[in-house]
Order: structure tokens, then C-alpha cells, then sequence
């Protein structure tokens, strides 16, 4: 007889419906042109992250979790949102991205992207039943997705978006690897983060004093 198929834990579950949200917010980030648009779309990104990190604590019973999940919301749903909105505010309103390709093309190569992330965590065999492996393949594809969304828009702010959604990606796979040592890992990551949003912060508003756009084509006459 075959052996029966085992039955997900609840965190399991739990960890794919809420990584498989934070995929289609990122996809949703490549459909959006506006740049508050693809905030928010981060905001919520980052929303369902926390979530999970709050998941993993109450069905696992690791209590430095809460702390993770309420920093991470604090610093990545509030903090990081309201310091991009008060930048695109000091920017005149340049409020459309910039893109290099087309909107279809970027989603077929998002869509190629994400299916490759699946089978390469497939490839590894991975085989416990503590491993959500399906949340971990969507972790691995929000990463390459995030990759895909700085190569495919030319602007600063979208970048800096990109960049902070693979963070995400790297947050769920954190979580669902390395449940029981994540807090010092995602501290350092947020550390890493608020440095990057100085950094593009600053980039933003230099790019646009002298250039009036935050267009990052300007950057390419830097190039030895």
C-alpha cells in the first residue's frame, strides 16, 4: 500500500498562504507604474512577512519571534513606507516610473523567474517535515522577482523598492529555514536596510537636484 501523504502543520500552511501573498504583491509592483502605488504594495509585502514571523512564534512556541514581528512591522510597514512617501514628496512629484521593457514582457520574465526559483528548491531534495518547502520556493522566487524588478525599472525609487522586497524574500526563507535563530538575522538585515534607504535616499534627492529625475540612466556616464 502507498504511504499516505503527511498532513502540513499548521505553520506550514500558514507560511505558504502568507509567502504566497508577498510573491503576488511583488508581481503586482511590476503591473504598477505609479511609484506610491508600488509602496504601498511593499508596505503590505512587508505586512504579511511580519505575520509570518508572528505564525512561527505562536506555533512554535519562540518567543524572541513577537519581537521580530513587531520590529519588523514597525521598521518595514510604517517606518520605510513613511520616509519614501516624505522623499517622493521632496522630489516635485515625479510620481511615474521609469521602465526597460514593457510591462508584458516584464510579467512573462517574472513569471519564467518565479518558476525557475521552484524547481531549483526542488532540486535540492530538501525532505522534513519541519521545512515548508513550498514557502521556501516562494521565498527563493520573491528574491529572483525583486532582482528582476531593479533590472526592469530604470528609476531610483523602483529600485530602492526592489531592493527592499528582497529583503522579504530573504526574511521568509529565513523564517522558515532557521526558525529557532532568526531575531539576530533579521536585526542585522533591518540594520542593512535602514542603511540602503540613507543610500537610496540620498540618491534620489542628488539625482534629482541636478538632473530634475530620479531616473537612474544618468548614473551609466559614471561607468570607467
Amino acid at each position: 500500500m502507498l504511504a499516505a501523504a503527511p498532513v502540513p502543520s499548521v505553520f506550514n500552511g500558514t507560511a505558504e498562504v502568507l509567502a504566497m501573498v508577498v510573491l503576488l504583491a511583488t508581481f503586482a509592483m511590476f503591473r504598477t507604474q505609479l511609484l506610491r502605488a508600488q509602496v504601498k504594495l511593499y508596505a503590505v509585502q512587508s505586512l504579511f512577512v511580519s505575520g509570518l514571523a508572528l505564525a512561527a512564534a505562536v506555533t512554535r512556541g519562540e518567543s524572541e519571534l513577537y519581537v521580530l514581528a513587531v520590529v519588523s512591522a514597525a521598521v518595514k510597514v510604517v517606518a520605510i513606507p513613511a520616509v519614501m512617501r516624505r522623499l517622493l514628496d521632496r522630489i516635485d512629484g515625479s510620481l511615474a516610473g521609469h521602465e526597460a521593457f514593457s510591462v508584458t514582457t516584464a510579467v512573462l520574465v517574472g513569471i519564467a523567474v518565479a518558476a525557475f526559483g521552484f524547481f531549483a528548491v526542488g532540486a535540492l531534495e530538501v525532505r522534513t517535515a519541519l521545512l515548508p518547502r513550498a514557502a521556501l520556493a516562494i521565498g527563493v522566487a520573491v528574491i529572483l522577482e525583486s532582482f528582476l524588478l531593479m533590472i526592469a525599472r530604470t528609476d531610483v525609487p523602483s529600485q530602492a523598492i526592489g531592493f527592499f522586497s528582497l529583503e522579504n524574500g530573504v526574511s521568509i526563507a529565513g523564517l522558515v529555514v532557521a526558525t529557532g535563530m532568526p531575531l539576530l538575522l533579521e536585526l542585522l538585515f533591518l540594520f542593512d536596510l535602514l542603511v540602503a534607504v540613507v543610500a537610496f535616499g540620498v540618491m534620489m534627492r542628488t539625482l534629482h537636484l541636478r538632473s530634475a529625475t530620479v531616473s537612474a540612466r544618468g548614473l551609466e556616464r559614471l561607468r570607467g
